[in-house]
């Protein structure tokens, strides 16, 4: 059986790295976005990536694993908004957001390995495609909590499911770039 611990550490290190170049070349353009915002492009995404798995071409190069590293770096960025608050300008410590992320991440992981644990690697039988449907529910789940101004009356709020998000894709990105062909 392979190792989901080191698996994780591979896709999250992929993830990071591209978030890290993209801030490079866009510095943190993505503070003045609120958490809805974040929510809708990580829609774009995931329903981007069902459309693909539908149709079963793309007309645009960046394919699905391009859209789960997005989702997975979105769902990141919505938790440090969430944290820091929306900011009116991108002037803002790179470092320290570059730390933020993957601090998000590796608490993504932690989850993953506590939920792992009960659910005994079932994500492992799943197919990708579900992973997708699982995005969009908690999407249109994120969108009923953000209408409902944050309030729940029994629900884990919109960070739990970000976490979900992040997690859906890190499964998906393992099953699509390490273990195709086995």
């Amino acid at each position: 059986m392979p190792d989901t611990n080191l698996q994780f550490d591979e896709v999250i290190a992929i993830c990071a790295d591209i978030f890290q170049k993209k801030m490079k070349d866009y510095g943190a353009a993505w503070r003045v976005l609120r958490p809805e915002s974040l929510t809708d492009q990580i829609m774009i995404k995931a329903r981007r990536i069902r459309t693909i798995e539908f149709k079963g071409v793309q007309k645009v190069n960046d394919g699905i694993v391009e859209e789960f590293i997005g989702i997975a770096n979105y769902a990141a960025i919505a938790l440090i908004q969430l944290e820091l608050g929306v900011s009116d300008s991108s002037e803002t410590d790179l470092p320290l957001l570059g730390q933020k992320h993957k601090d998000y991440l590796c608490k993504a992981k932690a989850l993953m390995l506590n939920k792992n644990h009960d659910y005994d690697e079932a994500w492992r039988d799943m197919r990708v495609s579900s992973f997708t449907d699982l995005i969009l529910m908690k999407l249109n789940r994120t969108k009923q909590i953000e209408d409902n101004a944050g309030k729940t009356l029994i629900s884990e709020g919109v960070d739990a499911n970000y976490f979900d998000m992040i997690n859906y894709a890190l499964f998906g990105l393992i099953k699509l770039m390490l273990e195709k062909g086995n």
